[in-house]
């Protein structure tokens, strides 16, 4: 199969990428670079430079390529930021997945799987989650990922595109050569395993919530059972179709991710209270039974797992993708 990644110089993007390679197809990159690296991109991937908001220059690398599908990664993704600058958000996020859209169809392209979020939820009425619950984004990075969704759906309902989105819960972890580099960070693992390395203090957000230990729960999933998700999504599509939640099933809270960093680090991690943020539920986790039954996608990593990997390639590149 010949695939765009958009984002594909990203996080999961560039995972995802090398793991279509792997298995023998045609991968072309596509990314601005503007959050993503240059050298995160897999050997044997096509690369093309262009901001997913340029319909023609998205147009082209399709054909250009033969791309029959695309994993459409490229988009802001940090809460905190879309809370300043909605308007920014919209017009990347939203315009953009537009004209991904409009260039797949134009290019002959009808497979397209795209990279959503749990925070297209909000804050659940329940846990696990499960697809069939409301969605109700409590910040406009959600907002952007929602009205996206709604944008393909709408492109399917006119017999134009077929489509897979896949809401992830909090990835983590890394493979192979590709591995976490954001610039400011604010995931935990990295944060933690950085702590752990420098002998600096971590911020713990509230340790008075009604969980084990009063930290905040989450699912986190493994970065390379996301990208085996991407792969399953595509290979049934268009038979199958929909929304599936990426996540294990369970959570960990802040305490059991640092002691999992404690652990495989053998360093001890110097955390310090903080005032809880706003907005942050008690408990996220998914229900991922809908993704077993129609993907045949099961998570098979641990955050132990995870944990270990992110720190190899942390040692591996002590200043990220710069060296």
């Amino acid at each position: 199969m010949d695939v765009l990644v958009t984002g594909g110089a990203g996080y999961i993007g560039s995972v995802i990428a090398a793991r279509l390679l792997a298995r023998g197809d045609a991968v072309t990159v596509y990314d601005d670079l503007s959050r993503g690296h240059r050298a995160a991109v897999p050997a044997g991937a096509a690369f093309a430079a262009g901001d997913i908001r340029d319909e023609e220059r998205l147009r082209d690398a399709l054909l250009r390529h033969r791309c029959e599908a695309v994993v459409h990664m490229a988009a802001l993704a940090e809460v905190a930021e879309s809370v300043r600058e909605p308007d920014r958000y919209r017009d990347v996020n939203e315009r953009g997945t537009a004209a991904v859209i409009a260039a797949a169809v134009a290019a002959g392209a009808g497979r397209l799987v795209f990279s959503s979020t749990a925070a297209v939820y909000g804050a659940p009425e329940r846990t696990p989650i499960e697809e069939s619950d409301t969605l109700a984004p409590s910040n406009p990075y959600g907002e952007t990922k929602l009205a996206c969704e709604r944008l393909l759906e709408e492109a399917r309902a006119a017999g134009a595109i077929a489509f897979t989105a896949l809401r992830y819960f909090n990835a983590c972890g890394a493979d192979g050569e590709q591995g976490e580099d954001h610039d400011p960070e604010s995931h935990l693992v990295p944060l933690a395993l950085r702590a752990a390395r420098d002998g600096r203090t971590l911020a713990v957000f509230g340790d008075d919530y009604p969980t084990e230990d009063g930290t905040c729960v989450r699912d986190y999933v493994h970065v390379a059972d996301l990208a085996d998700a991407h792969v399953a999504a595509l290979e049934r599509l268009p038979e199958t179709q929909g929304a599936f939640n990426l996540g294990t099933g369970s959570g960990d809270s802040v305490r059991r991710v640092l002691a999992a960093v404690e652990t495989v680090t053998g360093a001890r991690v110097r955390a310090e209270v903080a005032p809880r943020r706003a907005g942050d539920p008690p408990v996220l986790v998914a229900d991922n039974r809908l993704a077993e039954k129609s993907l045949g996608w099961r998570p098979r990593r641990s955050l132990e797992d995870a944990v270990a990997d992110a720190w190899s390639w942390m040692l591996a590149h002590p200043r990220g993708y710069a060296g």
